[in-house]
């Protein structure tokens, strides 16, 4: 049976909705690294990240080679490289628009749109 596409977008998506996966995914977007330099970078335990590089292992977004008793880690293919870019420029765009909709003052009184102090309220 065939899944309908907005599925397995949504599947997709869901795989990739862990931030130690983003992390890896944005490491490797700058070539192969062995899996001591993500230990490295990223700081977390050798077993979560086995657990994680093996979700993206088996969903095709990386892979695998061995150099010795080295394990190197590369991305599947350039998409996804593209992808993190793109959701990167959509959040900065998001994040201006709301900071923007935070510090732009209420018409006409030249004072900010903050919170105002208990007991200071005009």
């Amino acid at each position: 049976m065939q899944v309908p596409l907005y599925q397995a977008k949504a599947e997709f998506f869901r795989m990739l909705g862990h931030p130690v996966r983003i992390r890896v995914l944005e490491f490797l977007q700058h070539g192969p690294l062995a899996v001591r330099d993500l230990l490295a970078d990223i700081e977390i335990e050798p077993s979560s990240l086995s657990q994680q590089l093996g979700v993206l292992r088996r969903a095709g977004i990386i892979v695998s080679t061995r150099q010795g008793s080295t394990v190197i880690y590369t991305l599947a293919g350039g998409d996804i490289a593209d992808l993190l870019k793109a959701a990167r420029r959509i959040l900065t765009e998001l994040l201006a628009g709301q900071y923007a909709i935070l510090t732009e003052s209420p018409a006409g009184t030249g004072a900010s749109a903050g919170p105002v102090p208990a007991g200071k309220e005009s």
